[in-house]
């Protein structure tokens, strides 16, 4: 079997590749970087801009909101092109990818064009207010209450792991507005913004000593217009599901290609000879493990275009769980090999020359420790590996609910 796209589909790339050349910004520009997943430096947001005005952005839309209304296969070669060159759509992907796709898909006309086009221009940057300290896998134990009162909501309560809120103009936030109800059935979606008195942003560091993405938000007597909930009253749920969706619809080939550079980077340092991981390369045991990490990147490769045909088909399923789970893992578990193989070495955090390219990400640059730890964002964010694999048993494998 050779998959491959049509004629068509091959001219949309080039066509998109042939933008990038004449677009991408200048090197220098970019040593710039964002100190958060909601702060976009003036280079980026130019560049957002762009990609939004020449219909780049988000390729499936229609050309009012930063598209130009591409098929499946259309959209899969865009990300392919941007994740082989290593170019960022955008800084604040949670903005771009969760929360202006929700409006898109779930908000009035006025919201799309007083919220969505302005995040996805790079004007605004916007946060997600999911987790809560009670709640975090258990999205619809959430505790955050918003009471309805004449025209506005008054919100109390708490999130956290808030990637980019202290930086961020709005939040999309889920809340309980009904409590006596089961649990998927009595929550909102509000627009929240952030200099909205009663509302406070904490940022707190990990493990890495990265500067502070994380936050805990807190709110108390918050008010909020009736006009900012996005669907209907209670339909929260369905939103927030939708909101995961269009994050997960091709991340599969984010997850794929980020195996393939991991596997590239490791086989280049275990062949270095005298330096660092001298002798791993021929270990049996670190050979079996690489063995089964180009049998992860096909996998996933291939189960990626089983879910996208399917998707073009209309048929919706939960591949991307299975997706999402494998490519996570996947990853965690060459990084793990790395450090072990490694061994001390792994803790290096020395850039070496030239290996930092503007468009990729920072983590590039980081030691094996660093990037091990990384994958543990991957494995929680998005639904926990633990989440998905009951997704997986529940409306993959038919299994009854435990």
């Amino acid at each position: 079997m050779r998959l491959t796209y049509t004629s068509e589909v091959e001219a949309f790339r080039a066509e998109f590749s042939a933008w990038l050349d004449a677009n991408l910004p200048d090197e220098a520009a970019t040593a710039i970087r964002p100190r958060s997943s909601a702060d976009i430096p003036a280079w980026a947001r130019d560049f957002q801009r762009r990609m939004f005005d020449d219909g780049w952005l988000v390729p499936g839309y229609p050309p009012e909101f930063g598209g130009r209304n591409a098929s499946l296969y259309k959209q899969a070669v865009f990300w392919e092109e941007l994740g082989r060159r290593r170019v960022t759509q955008s800084f604040n992907p949670q903005g771009l990818g969760i929360v202006s796709a929700s409006i898109i898909t779930f908000g009035t006309e006025e919201q799309k064009h007083r919220w969505a086009v302005p995040i996805m221009r790079a004007e605004r940057t916007a946060a997600l207010g999911m987790s809560e300290p009670g709640a975090g896998s258990d999205l619809a134990g959430l505790t955050t209450r918003a009471v309805l009162d004449g025209d506005r909501f008054i919100v109390n309560g708490q999130k956290v792991w808030t990637s980019g809120a202290h930086d961020a103009d709005v939040l999309l936030a889920f809340v309980r507005t009904d409590p006596d109800v089961p649990k998927h059935k009595g929550i909102s979606a509000l627009i929240i913004e952030t200099d909205t008195p009663g509302l406070v942003r904490r940022p707190f560091g990990d493990i890495t000593g990265r500067p502070p993405d994380f936050n805990e938000v807190f709110f108390d007597d918050v008010p909020v217009p009736r006009e900012n909930l996005v669907g209907e009253l209670n339909d929260g749920w369905r939103v927030c599901t939708g909101s995961l969706a269009h994050e997960r619809e091709m991340l599969w080939i984010l997850w794929s290609q980020g195996l393939d550079r991991m596997l590239d980077d490791m086989l280049e340092q275990l062949n270095e000879g005298a330096g660092a991981g001298a002798g791993a390369a021929g270990d049996p045991v670190v050979l079996d493990g690489l063995g089964g990490s180009i049998m992860d990147s096909w996998a996933l490769r291939l189960l990626g275009q089983r879910q996208l045909a399917r998707s073009q088909r209309g048929l919706r399923v939960a591949d991307q769980s299975l997706l999402k789970l494998l490519g996570s893992e996947a990853q965690q578990k060459l990084a793990l090999l790395m450090l072990e193989s490694l061994g001390p070495v792994a803790l290096d955090r020395t850039v070496p020359e030239g290996a930092q390219s503007p468009y990729e990400s920072d983590r590039s640059a980081l030691s094996w420790a660093d990037r091990y730890w990384f994958t543990f964002a991957g494995t929680i964010s998005g639904g926990t590996s633990e989440i998905h694999r009951n997704i997986i048993a529940e409306r993959v494998l038919g299994q009854p609910r435990g």
